[in-house]
């Protein structure tokens, strides 16, 4: 019997996916759970992807127009009402505030005192108290159109929660913009909905699908909801942003009116889209491996652990200051269009637990430093991409370029095997047997070993699509935008279908 590999992660990802994926996020640092019900603290690692992730998606928001405002927490309850449908779609996930302070209770307690003769909801998405500010502000079409963009926190009440991907307070954005006609606002939709998109595949190095929501999956209150959907190492999909078509739903319901170019006061049309801290999950989830954490370099807060390795104060002296040289040569240098930062890490610990510590939290590139290194005038440089044990000796006159050429390799890299999963778990499927089969977990005990993306035939009736998520808690994901015309037979009913869509299990 051959000798299993010793990971540092423990279960392993083929052992247990979902525990594997907590293990992850306590091995790197970078969450953990509150002492507040359903609420995570984000540390400073997890806390920097995320500024990564703000930094480079604010960037892409500028150069679309969009500019940045914020608006308040609290929404009157009043306001939820006017638009029926958005209540009823987060009405069981909002937390609500009925009172205004505390008091002393006498028994050395205190009593909730104040009630509010409107209850407040905290905000579980804006549409409606940023479309109140938006009826103020938009009076001709000169106004328009208005490109908003808001960066916050969001609290829903979920009842079973996993950090990062499901959280009863997370963070995000959200974008919100107002148009003339239905078709600047359509355009909007669909651009933002492409800005994700080349983000998630540029950055992130995941791979996704981009394709419109059914009715029964669209956000409460739109017209149109379009996605961008990517498959984890489970083969489940996680619904990675989604950008809605309001039409003037919203713009009714809020009072949003212009004076058109014919001289006539129409409703405007409005568009609302938004990722969150759930895109951390996602990187977690596309890259990692059982040693820990793994990260595009495009997104990561550092790039190049400096791992000195010495026996006795006077390797130390030499070691470090050729390791000062190494931070010297990539101070204020960049990668393509991202800085590249350095961590010197001279704790006293071995040369093991330090580079261990660093492959976990999934620093891209490692660089040791020893005394034959000084001596040789070169370094041992590691990839987190490759095995732990594997180093290349790289002269200091031909580190910089060393560098450069692995961190391009690597972020290309973790989206082809990305992308090369994907492929390899997506099939598509005619016969219901077969997509039954398909989606039922191989063993009892891991429920997410089953297939990945069914590409199958659906007739476009709700009641199917219920059919098979009551059955095999599978989901229609999205309509690929790049489906092709097919005639074919529902996968569920057997009446004809004229379109593929993509199937499967979803986080």
């Amino acid at each position: 019997m051959s000798k299993q590999k010793k990971t540092a992660i423990e279960p392993t990802r083929e052992q247990n996916y979902a525990e594997w994926y907590q293990q992850v996020i306590k091995a790197a640092d970078l969450a953990e759970n509150s002492d507040v019900r359903g609420c995570m603290v984000i540390k400073p690692w997890g806390y920097a992807i995320w500024e990564n992730i703000q930094r480079v998606l604010d960037g892409m928001f500028r150069e679309t127009g969009h500019r940045n405002a914020y608006f308040p927490i609290f929404i009157p309850k009043s306001y939820f009402e006017k638009e029926a449908e958005h209540v009823e779609g987060f009405a069981k996930e909002c937390a609500v505030v009925t009172h205004s302070r505390l008091e002393d209770d006498g028994n050395g307690g205190l009593k909730v005192a104040g009630e509010l003769t409107e209850p407040y909801i905290v905000r579980p998405t804006s549409e409606t108290i940023i479309g109140a500010s938006f009826a103020k502000w938009v009076n001709s079409y000169r106004d328009l159109p208005l490109l908003i963009n808001q960066w916050a926190n969001i609290v829903r009440w979920e009842m079973r929660t996993r950090l990062f991907l499901r959280t009863a307070e997370f963070l995000w954005q959200e974008g919100h913009t107002v148009h003339e006609s239905s078709e600047d606002a359509m355009l909007e939709t669909r651009k933002m909905l492409d800005v994700y998109a080349r983000f998630a595949s540029e950055y992130l190095a995941i791979p996704v699908i981009t394709g419109e929501k059914t009715e029964s999956e669209k956000f409460p209150g739109a017209v149109n909801t379009y996605c961008i959907e990517a498959m984890m190492q489970d083969k489940k999909a996680l619904q990675s942003g989604t950008s809605h078509f309001l039409g003037q739903n919203f713009a009714m319901a809020s009072g949003i009116k212009f004076q058109g170019r014919n001289g006539e006061i129409d409703y405007a049309w409005t568009t609302s889209w938004g990722v969150s801290t759930r895109l951390i999950g996602a990187l977690i989830m596309a890259h990692s491996d059982d040693n820990g954490l793994c990260l595009p370099p495009k997104i990561a807060p550092a790039h190049i652990a400096i791992v000195p390795i010495y026996r006795d104060e006077e390797e130390k002296q030499q070691v470090l200051t050729m390791c000062h040289e190494v931070e010297n040569m990539f101070h204020r240098q960049n990668f393509e269009d991202i800085r590249i930062y350095t961590e010197l890490d001279d704790r006293d610990l071995t040369g093991s637990e330090r580079n261990w510590y660093w492959i976990k939290k999934g620093i891209p590139l490692r660089v040791e430093i020893g005394p034959r290194d000084v001596a040789s005038g070169s370094v041992m440089l590691a990839r987190r991409d490759q095995e732990p044990r594997d180093k290349q000796s790289v002269p200091m006159a031909d580190l910089h370029q060393a560098v450069i050429n692995a961190l391009t390799d690597m972020q290309e890299g973790y989206y082809q095997r990305a992308l090369q999963f994907r492929l390899e778990n997506t099939i598509n499927i005619d016969d219901p047997k077969e997509f039954y089969a398909y989606f039922t977990p191989l063993n009892q005990n891991q429920p997410e070993i089953h297939g990945g993306f069914a590409n199958a035939h659906w007739c476009g009736d709700a009641a199917c699509e219920e059919k098979i998520k009551n059955d095999l808690k599978v989901t229609i994901r999205c309509i690929p935008f790049d489906a092709h015309p097919e005639e074919g037979a529902c996968v569920c009913c057997g009446k004809a279908s004229s379109r593929r869509v993509i199937f499967a299990k979803s986080y």
